[in-house]
């Protein structure tokens, strides 16, 4: 493995990390400076991705989508309060492509209500496509691909 595949191995890998870190711990205007302008971040249940459908149960073209998802969260959406524990799996560099990372990585997320009660939420993977052209990589696109198809109507802050 070369230092230039070494080193984009770890920026990636950060980058996944400080992602589901800015989740967990509630800072989701942070976690959209994550993305490059544009973007695709795009939550999925597996059968509509193997179906190739684009749309899922939560879709953002833009950094300015993202941040009015934020917004709605915090001024709109009624829902009962509670947070998530991310659990990243090995990141798997699948190529490099112009300045694109294609990384894939399997996730678990654990809900914590206010109660303490704690479930297992959601289990899936992360379809990434990293900006790696810069000092500071950026997703470009998400594809979140849940592994059920059954999805809790609970999922009002992003995975």
């Amino acid at each position: 493995m070369s230092a230039d595949e070494q080193a984009i191995r770890h920026g990636v890998s950060e980058l996944i990390a400080e992602a589901a870190e800015r989740i967990d711990a509630d800072r989701l205007e942070d976690w959209a400076e994550l993305f490059a302008d544009p973007c695709r971040y795009l939550i999925i249940d597996r059968m509509a991705h193997e179906a190739g459908m684009r749309q899922g149960i939560m879709y953002a073209a833009t950094k300015g989508m993202l941040l009015d998802r934020v917004f709605t969260i915090r001024n709109a959406n009624l829902f009962e309060p509670h947070r998530y524990r991310h659990v990243i799996g090995q990141v798997r560099l699948k190529g490099v492509e112009d300045g694109t990372a294609i990384v894939h990585s399997p996730f678990i997320a654990a809900r914590i209500m206010q109660t303490g009660e704690t479930t297992l939420f959601a289990t899936g993977r992360y379809l990434d496509r990293i900006d790696i052209s810069g000092p500071e990589y950026r997703f470009t696109e998400r594809i979140v691909v849940l592994d059920s198809d059954r999805i809790d109507t609970l999922l009002a802050i992003p995975l």
